[in-house]
């Protein structure tokens, strides 16, 4: 790769964060909004996010998850009926005051997250144990007035998918919850190639309004965590507020019982974080705009684009990946820079010679090895390939991740370590005062709970323990 590209983005050892920003920025993944704290996610962005939503889609349909849509404007009273809900959301949300020139008599949210609007609706839906469970999902943008902002990770304004159950009893509304997480595991691991760190949330920590919050937390290449999606059991709390009632079977009224479950735009971040390099991005084939990238060698020479083309269809139809032939007039050095910067799994390149013995010369972008195709077997030969990228990926990301936890009861080692980029494994009291004070004399917070246990002592207070949690800082 031309040293002068690679230039164009930072030292990912030595500026980690400015790194990250330079990538999404010359990847032509997003720009910046006009309005602070918003972004443009351009189309090779969007075309990530488009397979997410492709893929998640499906897996909503088998669980019977049916998508629709809901207004984003909520009013005030709406949120102001759920306590813990608006005192949780207070300092974020964006308030509509005026509309058409005039005061409004009522002052309008924009939706920040729409368990109030949608709760409102389902109890104007339903009124009997026959149609629940109710399980909807949408996609939708979302704002949240954030102080600190970066492109994916944390934006005023972000795209996500927000599903909202309702059943007629709390076990079937918490497996909900609990199954959700392991749809989102799954997904995480076999689409996106990231291994994530999964559990319920520390009381602190859980969503507000809900009576567990189960989460998924990425380990970045920094040591940083992030958040990658949460599934939250709501109990009651949203169904009394709302009114949600139904006749159960015994004729008898009682109140719903629900679950929240959600992943947003922040997962492309996290796949730039997991996998990229010195030389860019590396995505992974599953979730990849491009899988497969073509490039012409010597393209003026009679029967080089023709077989490209020829290539391309092949892989396009009957491979059904996603193809790219770049026959346009930069050099191959150039298209070379470009493809690998922006983490093009498999780079194949057929020139006169490669035509005349029958192969095509293919370069992976996890490892860089370059070795040559068959082409009257390039479908069968290229799809084996991706997915063994696939999975290094994967395996490279986990082991990644595992080299980041450290076990530890000892405080100052804690801290140090966390500092240091890792995340530590350590017992803890349970008590938010604890929490609270950890966070601000650290800026370290609790992430997801690893199991329970009362037999030791908190690393902070020296209480009896409640449980063993993973302690990191977080994007």
């Amino acid at each position: 790769m031309a040293k002068e590209f690679v230039n164009e983005i930072a030292d990912i050892n030595n500026n980690f964060s400015q790194w990250y920003t330079d990538v999404v920025l010359k990847t032509d993944m997003v720009d910046y909004g006009p309005v602070k704290g918003t972004m443009v996610i351009k189309p090779y962005g969007y075309a990530i996010w488009e397979n997410i939503q492709n893929y998640l889609n499906c897996q909503f349909r088998n669980r019977g998850v049916q998508n629709a849509y809901f207004p984003m404007f909520i009013p005030e009273s709406y949120l102001k009926r759920e306590a813990e809900h608006v005192e949780g959301f207070a300092p974020e949300v964006a308030v509509v005051t005026h509309a058409g020139g005039e005061k409004l008599t009522e002052n309008l949210i924009v939706r920040p997250t729409s368990e109030t609007i949608i709760c409102e609706m389902f109890a104007k839906w339903f009124k009997s144990y026959r149609v629940l469970p109710m399980k909807l999902n949408q996609w939708c943008n979302v704002v949240r007035w954030e102080k600190t902002t970066r492109p994916f990770l944390r934006t005023s304004e972000f795209l996500w998918q927000e599903g909202h159950t309702v059943y007629p009893d709390e076990a079937g509304a918490d497996n909900d919850a609990k199954e959700m997480l392991e749809e989102y595991k799954h997904f995480m691991q076999w689409f996106l190639a990231i291994p994530t760190l999964t559990g319920q949330k520390t009381e602190k920590e859980k969503f507000a309004g809900a009576v567990k919050t189960y989460g998924l937390e990425a380990i970045m290449k920094d040591g940083k965590c992030l958040q990658a999606g949460t599934s939250h059991y709501l109990g009651q709390n949203f169904a009394k507020a709302s009114g949600i009632k139904f006749l159960n079977k015994n004729e008898k009224l009682e109140y719903g019982y629900s679950s929240s479950w959600g992943v947003s735009t922040r997962l492309i971040g996290a796949l730039v974080m997991t996998h990229g390099d010195e030389r860019g991005l590396r995505m992974p084939p599953h979730v990849a705009p491009i899988q497969v990238v073509i490039i012409p060698i010597a393209s003026h020479k009679d029967g080089v684009l023709d077989k490209c083309k020829e290539i391309e269809k092949s892989l396009s139809i009957k491979g059904n990946r996603r193809v790219k032939l770049d026959d346009s007039n930069n050099t191959p050095g150039w298209k070379f820079n470009e493809y690998e910067m922006k983490g093009v799994p498999l780079r194949l390149e057929i020139g006169p010679r490669d035509i005349e013995n029958g192969v095509a010369t293919a370069v992976r972008r996890d490892t860089h090895e370059k070795f040559t195709v068959n082409l009257n077997n390039v479908v069968d030969e290229v799809v084996k390939v991706l997915e063994d990228i696939q999975n290094n990926m994967y395996q490279q990301a986990e082991q990644n991740m595992k080299n980041a936890i450290i076990e530890t009861d000892d405080y100052k080692t804690m801290v140090e370590k966390v500092n240091q980029g890792k995340v530590a494994l350590s017992y803890h009291c349970g008590e938010k005062e604890c929490e609270e004070q950890i966070k601000n004399e650290t800026t370290i917070k609790t992430r997801v709970i690893h199991s329970m246990d009362s037999n030791h002592k908190c690393i902070y207070c020296n209480k009896p323990s409640k449980y063993r949690v993973y302690f990191g800082k977080q994007y």
